[in-house]
């Protein structure tokens, strides 16, 4: 049995609340498979289309009623993305287990992720949230609301904010807990709610989002995790990307990550950080691995047969 933590786009739950509905049972079939195994999981879920999509109705609120209604901060706006998407997978995941005769409990944890407010991040804003938009559409939202805009690898326009480097997780000893008395955790969601400490023992809310992978990392390396599983868009790393001498990499150590990296292989907020993020979980103690594939692929990932796994050396 293994204990792993898995890193789950937010993308992949949709970008409403019906498409989310559909999506998390699709999710849910892929995770029991891997409980039906016998392995322990705690996922992490990104949270890039939910928490735009929550903080633009809240400023909508604003806008209409400055009165009633006060601007909602961004630490915020994730910690409302933490408890709906943890709401509907755990419930999907209870279902599909209940329907395989697995008795288990699922729990979401509110989860905050300290941050130092001295990461040069917050100068330099670069974590795509909410849907995507025309370029005139995103220029308004600059003139606006004073909102950072980039455009996002050709598929259009999206609101940036900054997303500093999470430090250790607030909530750990409870998810733990939670997990060595056998239960499915949902934790550090959209990252987690990113905070810093003030004045005595007070956590304040961070004006930023944290990269859901990286969180996993450090989730994965404080659960002590066996395997990190990093599900993304494709069902391999692949060196020369898009080329016609593209090549799929079943496997990478961390010295030829290191290398690819160096040469510019991995895109900016789409590989790179996942390759590096997995690079900080493998690196922290000898055995560790990562798998980067698709969700559907998850298990024959870890029996080898696909994906690209990444390994110390």
């Amino acid at each position: 049995m293994s204990r792993i933590v898995i890193a789950l786009g937010g993308n992949a739950l949709g970008n409403n609340l019906p498409e989310q509905m559909k999506a998390v049972k699709i999710t849910a079939r892929a995770i029991v498979d891997l409980i039906e195994d016998g392995h322990e999981v705690v996922i992490c879920h990104g949270n890039g289309p939910q928490v735009g999509m929550i903080q633009n109705a809240m400023a909508e609120l604003t806008r209409s009623d400055a009165q009633r209604y006060i601007p909602c901060p961004l630490s915020v706006c994730v910690a409302m993305s933490q408890g709906y998407i943890g709401y509907d997978l755990q419930n999907a995941m209870r279902e599909e287990m209940l329907d395989r005769g697995i008795r288990k409990g699922a729990a979401t944890v509110l989860t905050q992720v300290q941050v130092d407010p001295q990461d040069p991040a917050f100068r330099h804003p670069t974590k795509p949230i909410g849907p995507f938009m025309t370029e005139a559409e995103a220029r308004a939202l600059e003139r606006d609301r004073d909102y950072h805009v980039m455009e996002d690898a050709g598929r259009g326009w999206r609101r940036v904010v900054a997303s500093p480097e999470p430090i250790g997780i607030v909530e750990i000893d409870t998810i733990r807990s939670l997990v060595e008395t056998d239960h499915i955790v949902v934790a550090c969601g959209g990252g987690g709610i990113p905070v810093f400490p003030t004045e005595g023992h007070h956590l304040k809310g961070a004006a930023a989002v944290i990269d859901k992978d990286f969180a996993a990392a450090v989730l994965a390396k404080q659960l002590d995790a066996d395997l990190l599983i990093i599900l993304t868009a494709v069902e391999k790393v692949a060196i020369h990307f898009g080329k016609p001498d593209q090549r799929n990499l079943d496997r990478m150590t961390v010295s030829e990550a290191r290398r690819y990296i160096d040469a510019g292989e991995f895109a900016p907020g789409s590989m790179l950080p996942k390759v590096q993020a997995a690079l900080n979980f493998v690196q922290s103690k000898p055995g560790r691995r990562t798998l980067i594939t698709l969700l559907e692929k998850a298990r024959d990932g870890i029996a080898g047969k696909t994906g690209t796994m990444i390994v110390s050396q």
